[in-house]
């Protein structure tokens, strides 16, 4: 019995470790959940280890997501996304990047661009 435990122990220690090592995304910029007054020219992912998109997309107030393209040709812990020309509205940026141990991670940011001269959440 004793023997059963340290192994199923041992067992969840290593999967626990597996878990951790893939990469996460860390930051991102303009942040999850924002509101900006001045739309951005682009999204910048900050991963916790060095990642590569495979691919990018952007949708406008539940649109349907556009192809982002002129993406990063690189691995890097920081990647900087280029962003089109932005209107007010509710934007969905996803993801999809290939981490150092070839795992596929998928990924989204939301925000909102203010139409001019609207207040901000911090003018409220």
């Amino acid at each position: 019995m004793k023997r059963l435990t340290i192994l199923t122990a041992l067992v969840l220690v290593a999967s626990m470790t597996v878990a951790w090592a893939h990469a996460h995304l860390r930051t991102a910029v303009p942040a999850d959940g924002s509101v900006v007054t001045t739309p951005p020219s682009r999204v910048v992912l900050r991963f916790s280890e060095a990642a590569r998109l495979t691919a990018a997309w952007i949708a406008r107030n539940d649109a349907t997501p556009r192809k982002l393209q002129a993406l990063p040709d690189r691995s890097a812990v920081e990647l900087a996304l280029p962003l089109p020309a932005l209107a007010p509205g509710r934007y969905v940026v996803s993801w999809r990047a290939l981490s150092a141990d070839d795992h596929i991670l998928p990924g989204r940011i939301r925000f909102t661009v203010l139409p001019p001269g609207a207040a901000g959440p911090s003018s409220r």
